[in-house]
């Protein structure tokens, strides 16, 4: 707990003041950057305990990374948006919710749990953008961690981002508030969101809402970003037929065109008591999605064994668009977003 501690005393001097909230005359602070909206008295913290209260203002996250990686656009995953580009990904600590089964808790949980370790680099905007662009990324992305909870220090680092004509990207458990949208709506292209279900008492059990995550999926549509949502398929938890149809009619709702990713659990971090999802799981998935009405499922995380399910088809004439094996494009059909034999426009974010 020591190291903790000591970790968090650093990370108060990594901060800035922000505008993302509401004060009041009792000097507490209301927060935007989640669907908590967190009211923080002065002195502490919020749920994500990144966000804190000082003498009546709301401190966040800023000039730091805990983790930075070069990764295909397609390990985000995002499969209708620049396919075989390379996007330079970053991470703070910090989250808003506490998943059992997280796979990136070494980062998102370190406040919270004493067997994290996580350790930080101080770095400027400029300096991640340099990198970006000295290994010709086209993305940069704001992962690993809650980007909305460190919505400040990547939307300055998008500022920049832009002016070397990179895109954007988040990706994020959608946890969101339209206050936060409207911040980040001029600076951020690409959002993916994690739809981790479709009950609300097994959402409120990884410390969310699933309305929330519903209005952001509607809101962010509406405002033009890309969105493509993932659902980590975990067995006993959400992977019943009834609850996979639910979140595809929801899909469907809101744009048939939107992909969907239904991807294997594996385990991890206190949710071990179960196995890795079955490729059986998935393809009954991917099925219920496009019985549904879902023009662009895909099965994730079982490179080779979903039998097509990582591809790219045309919606109306069937044609392979885009052939995939994990995280690499194998070949792109695409014809300046058209298909090259109906040409249908695919939607997408493809220049």
């Amino acid at each position: 707990m020591t190291v903790n501690l000591s970790l968090k005393e650093i990370l108060k001097s990594r901060t800035k003041e922000s505008d993302l909230c509401k004060k009041s005359d009792d000097s507490w602070v209301e927060c935007f950057a989640c669907g908590h909206r967190c009211k923080i008295k002065p002195g502490s913290d919020g749920i994500c305990k990144v966000r804190f209260n000082e003498s009546g203002n709301l401190f966040v996250p800023f000039g730091y990374v805990n983790s930075l990686q070069l990764d295909p656009i397609e390990k985000k995953p995002f499969f209708h948006a620049l396919p075989g580009s390379s996007a330079l990904s970053f991470g703070m600590v910090g989250c808003d919710y506490h998943c059992s089964f997280c796979q990136n808790w070494l980062t998102s949980q370190t406040l919270r749990d004493p067997h994290s370790t996580a350790r930080i680099e101080v770095m400027s905007p400029e300096d991640i953008v340099m990198l970006a662009h000295t290994n010709k990324a086209k993305v940069i992305t704001s992962t690993y961690n809650e980007p909305l909870i460190t919505a400040e220090w990547a939307v300055e680092i998008f500022k920049i981002a832009k002016r070397y004509g990179l895109v954007t990207s988040f990706v994020s458990n959608g946890n969101g508030t339209p206050e936060v949208l409207d911040y980040l709506k001029p600076h951020l292209d690409l959002f993916k969101i994690d739809l981790k279900g479709f009950n609300d008492k097994r959402y409120r059990e990884l410390g969310g809402v699933l309305q929330h995550v519903l209005d952001t999926i509607k809101s962010a549509r509406e405002k033009n970003f890309w969105v493509e949502v993932v659902t980590l398929i975990v067995p006993g938890f959400n992977d019943t037929d009834d609850e996979l149809k639910q979140i595809a009619q929801f899909l469907v709702s809101v744009s048939p065109d939107i992909p969907w990713h239904v991807t294997a659990f594996h385990p991890d971090y206190k949710m071990t008591d179960r196995s890795s999802t079955p490729t059986k799981t998935l393809m009954r998935a991917s099925e219920i999605g496009k019985t549904a009405g879902l023009n662009f499922v895909y099965a994730g995380n079982l490179p080779g064994r979903v039998g097509g399910g990582e591809n790219t088809y045309c919606p109306t004439c069937n044609q392979l668009l885009i052939e995939r094996m994990g995280f690499r494009v194998l070949q792109n059909n695409l014809a300046d977003g058209f298909c090259g034999k109906c040409k249908t426009r695919i939607p997408g974010f493809w220049k």
